[in-house]
């Protein structure tokens, strides 16, 4: 007597049970019909994404006052204008350097 998996051969059956495995993506919600199919626990997931989302920022969210961002952007700019000032001074003192250095070679 052969036995070869999910077929029959005389009085023996061999086969494979699906009872306690996890669904797999490609089956899921795919089974039947149901009175809560997919499309709409998805909906109700985005729904409740967007409430709490919208909760977060009224609520949870501490927003900075107008002098508070002001002081910021201030700082900002300055930090900016001496970072620009650094950067052309080096840039400045190599083109001196090349010059002296391509001086020599010529």
């Amino acid at each position: 007597m052969i036995i070869v998996p999910g077929f029959v051969f005389g009085n023996y059956f061999y086969g494979n049970s699906s009872v306690g495995r996890a669904s797999v993506s490609k089956t899921e919600c795919r089974e039947f019909e149901s009175l809560d199919p997919c499309n709409s626990r998805l909906t109700m997931k985005l729904a409740n994404y967007i409430k709490e989302s919208y909760n977060e920022l009224v609520n949870k969210v501490s927003w900075p006052t107008t002098k508070e961002l002001t002081n910021s952007a201030v700082i900002v700019l300055v930090a900016s204008l001496i970072l620009s000032l650094i950067i052309w001074l080096v840039d400045l003192g190599f083109e001196e350097i090349m010059k002296l250095v391509y001086g020599l070679i010529s």
